[in-house]
């Protein structure tokens, strides 16, 4: 043989050995702290409460001063808006040991397009919104591009996404 040829031919062996130790070691680990948290992130930085098996989401948006709480309907990743096509829908809020009903109404958007019969975009009002910051809730039924949620019990702030 050459000394070329043997050269290139000692060149590949030592290459194949170290690509092969390179791989010899600690086997690798799944992370200390478990699977990746499959996370969403509100727009508004409002409360997000999860519709069916993540199908929709409601983004919840207290606004104290004025005593109103918005509720964005958004897609299973909360990155798109949805209308929703719902004329209105209740929530039964349990506030100081007492039940009181929040009714959301649609709101039209002339900027963005939306009509109240066509909206992403939903809001309720009460006295007691300016001065409660927390309650349990259930939303009765809400409809959203023809598919109905009910019974849909969520926290304020914190919400219902498990995720």
């Amino acid at each position: 043989m050459k000394t070329h040829s043997k050269f290139f031919i000692l060149i590949a062996l030592a290459a194949g050995l170290a690509l092969g130790w390179g791989g010899c070691g600690k086997a690798q680990r799944p992370s200390e702290a478990g699977a990746h948290k499959h996370e969403h992130h509100p727009p508004h930085g409002g409360t997000p409460v999860v519709l069916g098996d993540e199908a929709y989401h409601l983004e919840l948006v207290r606004d104290a001063e004025a005593g109103t709480l918005s509720a964005y309907v958004l897609d299973g990743e909360m990155e798109e808006f949805i209308r929703a096509g719902s004329p209105a829908f209740e929530v039964a809020a349990k506030v100081g040991g007492t039940e009181q009903t929040l009714v959301f109404k649609p709101v039209a958007n002339a900027a963005t397009g939306e009509t109240v019969t066509d909206t992403a975009l939903y809001e309720a009002s009460a006295p007691w919104l300016k001065t409660t910051g927390g309650f349990d809730a259930v939303i009765k039924s809400v409809a959203v591009r023809g598919t109905v949620f009910e019974n849909v019990a969520f926290n304020f702030p914190k919400g219902n996404d498990k995720d």
